[in-house]
């Protein structure tokens, strides 16, 4: 498992309060309270509380959350969302949610680094235990997921008292 200290980050490196959604992120609070006041994330705020997520990615972490925005939720067939969130599919919703969250804090830099020393690809563990797949277009970090769709991080390095967020634009599927 991978854990870096919270002093290992360091804050001036990261802009005080990026904005999200229209509202500030504050390192000083989780990664639920923040992502309930960035109105880009209803959706997945409503499907980490579906899936009975909440209490988790409000606990210590520390955490790396790639953060699907309601527009890479709406990329999805019509009608998949509101499947997802019934009671019936919480097991499915459950795991494409924790593919989208990797144990410690790993910063861009971080990431970077693992490609780097990848050869041009890092292979990251999901708390849901399948593979993802980190690598540089460019200067945009990219996600490939295990069915080898793919996802660009649009926000990066959004530090929380628990781990830190990256926002991207396409829900990742196990």
């Amino acid at each position: 498992m991978l854990a870096l200290a919270a002093t290992a980050l360091a804050p001036a490196a990261f802009a005080a309060n990026p904005m999200v959604g229209g509202a500030a992120m504050y390192p000083t609070k989780t990664i639920v309270d923040n992502a309930v006041n960035s109105k880009d994330h209803t959706t997945l705020v409503a499907a980490v509380t579906a899936a009975g997520l909440v209490d988790t990615l409000k606990g210590p972490g520390p955490f790396t959350v790639f953060a699907p925005t309601n527009a890479a939720f709406a990329k999805l067939p019509a009608g998949t969302v509101d499947t997802l969130v019934k009671p019936e599919n919480k097991a499915t919703l459950t795991s494409i949610l924790t593919y989208h969250v990797v144990s410690g804090a790993m910063t861009s830099k971080d990431i970077m680094a693992a490609i780097k020393a990848g050869g041009g690809k890092a292979t990251l563990t999901t708390v849901q235990g399948e593979p993802l797949t980190a690598s540089m277009m460019g200067k945009t970090l990219m996600l490939t997921d295990a069915k080898g769709g793919m996802s660009h991080v649009t926000i990066k390095d959004v530090m929380q008292s628990n781990g830190v967020i990256h926002v991207v634009d396409t829900v990742l599927m196990p």
